[in-house]
């Protein structure tokens, strides 16, 4: 019988052992955001030899081109709510001259590509994302090439720190009206495009969603509203009558266990902490293990692999059982 019990017992810390390990690299292979450093604050940040506009752009944070000339800037001060920084004093009206400033920006955007570009594990997924819903993770495709035509939903599930990723060695395209929409607690701070080799577009009228890292250029057709940035490493940036907004950052928990009455919300952003209600209190959420299916497409072994591991060492107990081998 002490025999029997110790066999058991084993059984039984193997199997704990097996879906306590596969919770650690679910929560491992969580996606941590990527930092823009001194470039988080522009919303449209070029390299060469210009950033063209076609009036009129409304733009929410931050304009720069380095190392070419002020002169290349073809946005003026009524149009941009936040600093026009130049390298020069051939800059718009109002800018302000500040080469230092843009140099550490710019070494920033590419520590942040380079790292928006390493980034692993990878999920393969098809290149047209339209139509789809995709979870928080890492994703590249085979072609190296995104599109969207139509919706693409970024489904945060339930995780304000959610991040998104996609990795592309050659190019962005979205289609006219196409749009990306964010559900579920996801955040436009926490999606992240690196574009490689070619030339980015965003189409027509289109609403896009997260900080696009370029490595050369990026072409934003007429109209498109962008909650995120348009930053280019070496390229230019050409705009057309477009909206473009740093987004804000905000981890927002409501009532939750332990609340009162008053059911308040405590919300934290970059720019501090506020609250409301009579009682602010935070509700504990449940880590990230990995177990959430997939809706982009890819399998969700994270959820299988353990359960078939585990019924099949349990078969295998009960016909030992069975044969008095333990």
């Amino acid at each position: 019988m002490r025999y029997k019990g110790i066999k058991y017992y084993s059984l039984a810390t193997a199997l704990l052992a097996i879906f306590f390990v596969s919770g650690l690299v679910g929560e491992a292979a969580a996606a941590t955001t990527v930092g823009l450093g001194t470039a988080s604050s522009f919303a449209v940040l070029a390299g060469t030899p210009d950033i063209t506009n076609v009036p009129t752009s409304v733009i929410t944070g931050d304009v720069g081109l380095s190392p070419a000339t002020g002169a290349g800037i073809g946005l003026t001060s009524t149009q941009v709510m936040g600093t026009i920084y130049s390298v020069d004093s051939f800059g718009p009206g109002g800018s302000v001259v500040n080469s230092a400033l843009l140099t550490l920006a710019k070494t920033d955007l590419t520590t942040a590509y380079v790292d928006a570009a390493g980034r692993t594990p990878v999920t393969i997924l098809h290149t047209e994302l339209g139509g789809t819903i995709v979870t928080p993770g890492i994703y590249a495709s085979n072609a190296g090439t995104f599109q969207i035509t139509g919706p693409l939903t970024l489904n945060g599930q339930g995780d304000p720190d959610a991040v998104f990723i996609f990795q592309m060695s050659s190019t962005l395209t979205t289609a006219s009206a196409s749009s990306v929409v964010l559900e579920n607690g996801a955040q436009a701070c926490n999606v992240f495009w690196q574009v490689g080799s070619s030339t980015g577009e965003l189409g027509t009228n289109s609403t896009f969603v997260g900080t696009i890292l370029a490595l050369t250029s990026l072409n934003v057709d007429s109209g498109v509203n962008v909650n995120g940035r348009i930053l280019a490493r070496n390229g230019a940036v050409t705009l057309d009558a477009d909206t473009i907004s740093v987004p804000a950052c905000t981890s927002t928990t409501t009532g939750g266990l332990g609340a009162g009455s008053g059911g308040g919300t405590l919300a934290l952003s970059g720019t501090g902490l506020s609250g409301s209600g009579s009682t602010i209190a935070l509700a504990p959420t449940l880590p990230n293990t990995g177990f959430s299916p997939k809706h982009d497409g890819g399998f969700p072994w994270g959820v299988v692999a353990p359960i078939g591991v585990a019924a099949g060492l349990s078969s295998l107990y009960l016909l030992a059982r069975r044969k008095q081998i333990i």
